[in-house]
């Protein structure tokens, strides 16, 4: 029987309760608890709770890129390709019941002045969601599928802001309705 990796699992609580609680109003021992491992252990593997947290948000960013290759899919024209991502970010949203709301976004409101490195490694989450938005509306652009009254990368960078704040109303709102107003008002004015 294999050993469980002990790093994974204390990786893996942490992502739960902080994207659920918060950074701050999670202990270490709140943390292996969760993980059901020892506290000792955690030491063992972090230096601290802010390297754990670095860890925790690259996790998260890793499976969203899993999302944003849909923003990628040359099959498809950019403005569908555009509607699947937010798409299934909006579902990535309601299996959460809509209250844990973007790691990113909790992070940024909570974390940013706080813990340096994770306002870096923030920013550079947001760079490359709007990077590969950046790409798809480009190519709309050229095709005539997305208008051409503003560049792709300022159009690209708006709906990343919009974006966040739309999934904070949602996770205030526990509800979708914030999300589906962002949709909708993205494909039918902000890219028409």
């Amino acid at each position: 029987m294999a050993k469980p990796n002990v790093k994974q699992q204390l990786v893996t609580a942490s992502l739960d309760l902080l994207h659920s609680k918060g950074f701050n109003a999670t202990s270490v021992q709140d943390i292996t608890d969760a993980a059901g491992v020892p506290k000792g252990s955690f030491y063992n593997h972090f230096a601290s709770k802010d390297a754990l947290g670095l860890e925790v948000l690259q996790r998260y960013v890793d499976v969203a890129s899993q999302v944003s290759a849909l923003l990628q899919d040359g099959t498809l024209p950019a403005r569908e390709r555009i509607r699947n991502y937010y798409t299934e970010m909006c579902r990535w949203n309601a299996a959460g019941a809509f209250e844990r709301g973007c790691l990113l976004g909790n992070f940024s409101t909570e974390l940013s002045q706080q813990i340096p490195a994770i306002r870096v490694q923030l920013q550079q989450a947001y760079d490359g969601t709007r990077a590969l938005l950046e790409g798809a509306i480009a190519d709309g652009q050229r095709t005539g599928d997305i208008g051409r009254a503003l560049p792709a990368s300022e159009l690209a960078a708006f709906i990343v802001d919009a974006w966040q704040g739309a999934v904070l109303r949602s996770k205030t709102e526990q509800n979708a309705v914030p999300l589906d107003r962002f949709i909708h008002i993205v494909l039918t004015r902000i890219l028409a």
